[in-house]
């Protein structure tokens, strides 16, 4: 079972790119963010076109979030439950027995920003969330753009951004804080070394120069934990032409299927 993540800025321009993508790496799962749509406005006919089940929360202009999957998408909900939240930030879905939770996290602008303080808010949420899911779905996968490097690897330069956002001491323990519920960095697993990222700014050749963050992450249960082959960052779609500012990373598991 291979499940990846990309937040796609915008699924209407890179629609295409999507779907090229799809036919040459075929993953079960791939989560999508920041889709940039009006609910009716998602491409399903293309996405079924391409061989895959859908289910999405989409919002004009910002926000939106998608699961496509070869198999169907089982007990699919969406956003925080008993969290009045407008934006369009998750979607959940069981997937081949494994519950798929599909997140878009607040970015927070700036320590001094309103949007932190929301942002830090909305990560308690997702963590209460994310404890009752495992009670009930042991075998599970939180994905998504999480809008925080977990340590100082994740950074091209740890100085330059110590305290700020995206880094700050309480957005790190956020990301600590669902660790602790019994997920892990599935990249991690894998790769300890530093200069690995999945996002970088448009702006001064950031990513010829891999001048990047590592933001885009796969957590799994330690349900799911020992059936891990492989996590890997594909760098080749941020070569495209008017490409995303992030990347897909991509889980291999050999729970359920090879």
């Amino acid at each position: 079972m291979r499940i990846a993540t990309w937040n796609v800025n915008s699924l209407k321009v890179r629609l295409p790119q999507v779907l090229d993508w799809l036919e040459q790496q075929q993953p079960d799962v791939l989560a999508l963010q920041e889709l940039k749509l009006d609910q009716p406005a998602f491409p399903l006919a293309e996405i079924t076109a391409a061989g895959y089940h859908a289910v999405w929360a989409g919002q004009k202009t910002y926000n939106g979030v998608a699961l496509l999957s070869k198999l169907p998408c089982e007990n699919a909900v969406a956003g925080i439950p008993d969290y009045d939240d407008p934006q369009r930030r998750v979607i959940a879905a069981t997937i081949a027995g494994v519950r798929v939770i599909n997140v878009y996290c607040v970015n927070g602008e700036s320590l001094d920003s309103d949007k932190y303080h929301y942002k830090l808010h909305w990560f308690s949420q997702l963590s209460r969330y994310i404890a009752a899911e495992l009670q009930t779905y042991p075998q599970l996968v939180l994905l998504g753009d999480f809008n925080i490097a977990p340590d100082e690897r994740d950074v091209y330069d740890a100085e330059k951004w110590r305290d700020c956002v995206l880094c700050s001491p309480a957005e790190r323990a956020a990301f600590q804080q669902l660790l602790d519920l019994g997920l892990h960095d599935s990249f991690r697993l894998f790769q300890a070394e530093a200069g690995h990222y999945s996002w970088w700014d448009y702006r001064a050749a950031m990513f010829r120069r891999n001048l990047g963050l590592r933001i885009d992450h796969i957590l799994l249960s330690d349900a799911l934990r020992p059936y891990a082959l492989s996590c890997e960052i594909d760098r080749q779609p941020r070569k495209n032409e008017r490409p995303s500012d992030h990347t897909p990373v991509m889980l291999s598991l050999n729970y359920p299927h090879n």
